[in-house]
């Protein structure tokens, strides 16, 4: 199998340029071309002044692979092709002692409860909230009517958080072992479309997630795992530094000696329980800001020029960051084109936001995060202090909207200026239940404040218009990424609790849908070695 990259059609070619573009790349005959594959397809829109092309990685089949190699000894472009196939690390005994445990049914929890499934392990998957129609259901619950269900919504249930996003599949994760493709792979036979294989910024969306997620559910419960619903970890139980079963609200305690805690970013009393179970943890990094919604013609405009709306390109995305002067980076974050502003908490008497777009990326507006990155430093006082801040300033958020889930809002220009917003302009925001207009320089630091009122302006010059007046503010995003890290060792497991693996988002070694799936491989890697006596 050979590989050739870099190789560039014009955006509108016909498919059957495709395979005359590879003869005439590597000068070989037609029927040297035994076979092809479509490994990666991007485009790079930076120079607005050039012809836009698609720009292919393509693993194929020719007769006489060495000579050909030969040939092209010197040409970086052609290579052999990487081996990106999965292989096991091993396989469970016939007769199990033990069925591992996996907390959590978010991507990371999917991805090790299927891999252990695969393995023959029959792993026990718990899950506090409902599955994902239920869940869905619920989440409209607060969307349509203010009403929010503490254990079902935008961040818990089948599927994660990530379930109600853009259901974007990349990630800038070192991925030597190629687990991605795995990611991918396992994603299109459950039902995602196969484009996400070799799209540059593949995405499925939450209407197709829903169907694909519970189409992963049926696999693991095929191969024998099985997955509950309702079922929330409410202790762990610990012996001379082993784990040795966990604790439900029912008060059922299931014994086990490797539990994956594979929690989103978002279970507070969990990280509390285990922080309490003297488990060891650290703050990390995260950040907070608002949404912002434009027009998704001003960014297709912005950011294609003339191919803004080809059928071939979709709505376009954008990426930005700043380094303020006050020593704060502003960032763009989970950018959703074609998408909505979503209510996001899991707790009551809190406003938090999110993005997301369906797999269409259809919506009127555009949106993204625009955040600032905090450190500990900023809320010193142990491992659960950024939690504390994020409940602050949520419940925070929560009055400035109205005490009714509606969320503060504020136009840029507005913002910028320093001034309360008292009407909408151009731009309608699509944040469901409501938006309340006013002042959201109340809502966060001072410091926050201060960048991003610098910040906005200077994203100006990257995206025309990206400052508009009419554009909308909308508040607050708080849950970017877990403001804590459950610590683990080589062996992957906590550093003083043998025995607990802790994994994903929530435990501080992911940050979407995509780095999840690929930690959930690793982490259940993890518990096959150490369950098989194999060494990493």
């Amino acid at each position: 199998m050979l590989r050739i990259t870099e190789l560039k059609l014009p955006i509108d070619h016909p498919e059957e340029d495709l395979r005359t573009a590879i003869v005439q790349r590597l000068g070989i005959a037609t029927d040297d071309l035994l076979d092809f594959t479509l490994f990666k397809r991007s485009y790079d829109a930076r120079k607005k002044t050039s012809e836009l092309c698609f720009i292919y990685t393509i693993d194929l089949e020719v007769r006489d692979e060495a000579a050909l190699l030969h040939k092209f000894v010197e040409d970086r472009n052609v290579n052999p092709a990487p081996d990106v196939s999965y292989k096991v690390v091993g396989q469970a005994p016939q007769e199990l002692s033990e069925r591992p445990i996996v907390v959590g049914f978010g991507p990371c929890g999917i991805f090790a409860g299927l891999l252990l499934a695969q393995m023959g392990f029959k792993p026990i998957i718990l899950e506090r909230g409902t599955e994902v129609r239920q869940r869905t259901k619920d989440t409209w619950g607060l969307w349509r009517k203010n009403v929010l269900n503490p254990e079902s919504n935008v961040q818990f249930g089948e599927g994660g958080a990530g379930t109600f996003s853009d259901g974007k599949l990349y990630s800038q994760i070192k991925d030597p072992k190629h687990h991605g493709r795995k990611v991918l792979h396992e994603f299109v036979k459950a039902g995602a479309p196969e484009e996400i294989l070799y799209v540059s910024k593949p995405h499925i969306g939450t209407f197709r997630l829903t169907g694909v997620v519970e189409n992963m559910r049926q696999q693991i419960i095929a191969l024998g795992g099985e997955v509950r619903f309702q079922q929330r970890v409410t202790d762990v139980v610990i012996e001379d530094g082993q784990l040795t079963g966990v604790v439900l609200a029912d008060g059922e305690q299931l014994k086990a000696r490797h539990v994956i805690m594979a929690l989103g970013h978002s279970a507070r009393d969990t990280f509390r329980m285990l922080h309490e179970r003297g488990v060891y943890m650290e703050a990390k990094p995260f950040s907070v800001g608002f949404r912002i919604e434009h027009p998704q013609s001003l960014i297709d405009s912005a950011r294609l020029g003339k191919y803004a709306g080809h059928p071939k390109l979709g709505a376009a995305d954008y990426k930005l960051v700043h380094h303020a002067k006050n020593g704060r980076s502003v960032y763009s974050f989970c950018m959703c084109p074609g998408g909505t502003v979503v209510a996001a908490t899991s707790e009551p008497g809190r406003v938090v936001t999110n993005g997301m777009s369906q797999y269409s990326r259809n919506e009127r507006n555009a949106n993204s995060g625009i955040v600032v990155g905090i450190t500990p430093e900023d809320y010193p006082g142990g491992p659960l202090a950024g939690i504390e801040l994020q409940e602050r300033l949520e419940a925070h958020a929560y009055v400035l909207g109205g005490s009714n889930y509606e969320a503060p809002a504020q136009l840029v220009g507005d913002f910028i200026a320093g001034k309360p917003s008292t009407t909408l302009g151009s731009v309608e925001p699509s944040y469901k239940p409501g938006i309340s207009l006013g002042d959201l320089a109340l809502a966060l630091p001072a410091y926050a404040i201060e960048a991003i009122r610098e910040a906005l302006p200077a994203f100006e010059k990257q995206i025309r218009g990206f400052s508009m007046h009419d554009a909308v503010l909308t508040g607050i995003e708080t849950r970017t990424s877990s403001p804590l890290r459950i610590t683990r060792d080589a062996s992957m497991q906590s550093l003083n609790v043998k025995g607990l693996f802790p994994a994903g988002e929530g435990a501080g070694y992911a940050g979407g849908i995509m780095s999840a799936g690929v930690d959930g491989i690793r982490i259940a890697e993890a518990v096959a070695r150490d369950i098989l006596g194999i060494e990493a």
